[in-house]
């Protein structure tokens, strides 16, 4: 690990200037990437990580030691933040609190979340004009322990499958881990509760397709094989990592937009921060046209009112 007093580091970012401390801090064990690594991975996707970001509520996942520390989960917007940093007010009914959280609209409020010790980003999918209306819909697929990533694949075409008959446009990416996302853009019509009904409506569409889905609510009571569809990603205050999120883990994995034609070959731990760069310089981002192609929800809640699909509990 660097030494604690190791020089800061100035980076000027969109008029901006952001100051790394401690930029030789290894943040990434397995190949001894670090913090300084980290911000520069962000800067080379700053594109897509700000379209993915860009006006929705964000908490933070800090790991003020790297990821072999203690991770720090972040609703509230750090102190020390400077002037030009927006924030997002968020109700949290169950507590009946608010948090002011971050709500990025330029690449140089990622760099400075750099600084404050984030790796993951974890926004809502719901902006600041309307936080409790999503306008995104997010299709998890996520594997049980005894389930390879080649079955993750198949399910994964079926998905895909659905969404060609409703007409919906899904943008696939790996999860940084054994998983895929899948994202849809919606209007933002529908408050959280039907949208995770309308998940939930097209996760037992796929799971009546194919044995290998699930959508069994009890972890314990599921196929350790399958891979469980889980619509709750879509219920209030529950985010995943977004869109060229590095994920906390030694190998600084990435949560990589792919295309659909990649889903066959596509080896998620070959994506990570020494490798996305290139493939975003050379490819772009796929995600790039994801607003151009927004899809209304009426025909899965209709599903929903036909298979008795009620508001699960949350």
């Amino acid at each position: 690990m660097a030494a604690k007093g190791s020089p800061a580091v100035e980076l000027e970012v969109g008029g901006h200037t952001v100051r790394i401390s401690n930029p030789d801090r290894v943040y990434f064990p397995a190949r001894g990437e670090t913090k300084l690594d980290l911000a520069r991975y962000y800067l080379a996707v700053g594109e897509g990580i700000v379209r993915a970001l860009r006006d929705r509520p964000c908490m933070l996942h800090r790991f003020p030691a790297g990821v072999g520390g203690e991770k720090v989960h972040q609703k509230r917007l750090p102190h020390g933040a400077p002037p030009w940093v927006q924030t997002v007010r968020v109700h949290f009914p169950r507590y009946d609190r608010h948090a002011d959280e971050l709500c990025v609209t330029r690449l140089a409020d990622v760099v400075w979340a750099v600084q404050m010790s984030t790796v993951e980003f974890h926004p809502w999918n719901s902006r600041r004009a309307d936080t409790e209306r999503p306008d995104e819909w997010r299709i998890d697929l996520d594997p049980m322990p005894d389930c390879d990533f080649a079955t993750v694949r198949r399910v994964a075409g079926v998905a895909r499958e659905v969404l060609d008959e409703l007409g919906a446009v899904g943008f696939p990416k790996t999860s940084g881990g054994g998983g895929l996302h899948v994202y849809v853009r919606i209007p933002p019509q529908w408050e959280f509760g039907e949208v995770r009904r309308a998940a939930l409506a097209f996760a037992r569409e796929v799971e009546r397709r194919t044995r290998e889905a699930t959508t069994v609510w009890w972890r314990r009571d599921r196929d350790p094989r399958a891979v469980f569809v889980d619509f709750n990603q879509n219920a209030r205050d529950h985010t995943i990592a977004c869109a060229y999120s590095v994920r906390g883990v030694p190998e600084a994995t990435v949560s990589t937009p792919i295309t659909w034609d990649e889903v066959d070959s596509v080896e998620p731990g070959e994506l990570t921060i020494a490798t996305v760069p290139a493939r975003f310089a050379e490819l772009g981002d796929p995600h790039a046209g994801i607003d151009e192609h927004p899809f209304s929800l009426a025909p899965l809640l209709e599903w929903a009112d036909r298979d008795g699909v009620d508001h699960p509990s949350e």
